[in-house]
């Protein structure tokens, strides 16, 4: 457990770091060339790391189908994320992410046939209230760069429960690299269409060089703690990402979070927690169930 605990909180420095990258290549490159080295940094470190094992089979998928739709879902999901960065404060961006496990609770009635009752629907429900405290719909202090955070969260939650449906027919390893080569494909289509500038110092080129390795490690680290611990004790070490993400912002762009920020940050992990404290319970109780 304390193994997982620590791949979690790796994981919540990564994210940060790469989203921080982004927001600090944004304001000098074009995104589309940042999208790109993005994803040609994350496949040449699945190379590196997958192909001598798998081989050819690295490329193959049983279900190419449903790889497809979470390639295009993970790229739109970068897309309206690294968007909003451009108007939105890092750590307000993190804190809205956080709404994506409760977009998964919500939709996995519909698309994986699960069950949910009424006391995780109404966590879910404060969940988006939390959302909408951050961005404040109808306020002049709203931007639109927080919808289209709002946005990057349900497609990443669609793209995890493409990744569920998926992860027993798959290898973990494929699956990954499917979705940095589409990534790939897509954002080459959209360089014609932008200037491409050279990376000017030392210190661009290093974090060209390192935006792919950041998100491959992130969702790694994210893999590895589910499979070592427990969801109720690892899930909750996820919010840590909003310390990291509060930290960098200050230091590197000197963004701080307001006070409605942080509560609806706190409305939202209040939510979520429940929603793993719910699960956690109810499975507790279906293993004390008497055959």
């Amino acid at each position: 457990m304390l193994r997982a605990v620590l791949y979690m909180c790796i994981a919540a420095i990564l994210f940060p770091l790469l989203n921080s990258s982004v927001k600090y290549l944004g304001q000098h490159y074009p995104l589309p060339e940042v999208f790109w080295a993005r994803y040609a940094g994350h496949v040449i470190y699945c190379l590196v790391a997958f192909l001598p094992r798998y081989g050819r089979s690295l490329f193959v998928s049983r279900r190419p189908g449903v790889q497809l739709m979470r390639a295009i879902l993970l790229f739109a999901a970068s897309a309206c994320y690294f968007l909003g960065l451009r108007t939105v404060e890092l750590p307000t961006a993190s804190a809205i992410t956080f709404v994506g496990p409760i977009i998964v609770t919500a939709l996995a009635v519909p698309m994986l046939g699960e069950r949910v009752g009424l006391r995780r629907w109404t966590a879910v429900m404060f969940g988006f209230f939390g959302a909408l405290v951050i961005i404040r719909p109808g306020l002049q202090v709203m931007q639109w760069g927080a919808i289209l955070v709002l946005l990057d969260a349900l497609f990443y939650a669609l793209y995890q429960l493409l990744s569920r449906k998926i992860g027993s027919q798959d290898p973990a390893a494929v699956s990954i690299t499917l979705a940095g080569v589409g990534g790939v494909v897509f954002s080459t289509f959209l360089l014609p269409f932008s200037e491409i500038r050279m990376p000017t110092g030392w210190v661009d080129i290093a974090v060209f060089s390192f935006l792919g390795l950041w998100g491959l490690l992130g969702h790694y680290f994210v893999v590895k703690a589910y499979q070592w611990g427990n969801a109720a004790v690892v899930a909750p070490v996820a919010y840590l990402e909003l310390v990291g993400a509060t930290f960098i912002g200050w230091m590197l762009f000197r963004d701080f979070p307001d006070v409605w920020t942080w509560v609806g940050a706190a409305i939202i992990m209040a939510s979520g927690l429940y929603i793993i404290y719910r699960e956690h319970r109810l499975q507790r109780l279906s293993h004390q169930a008497p055959a």
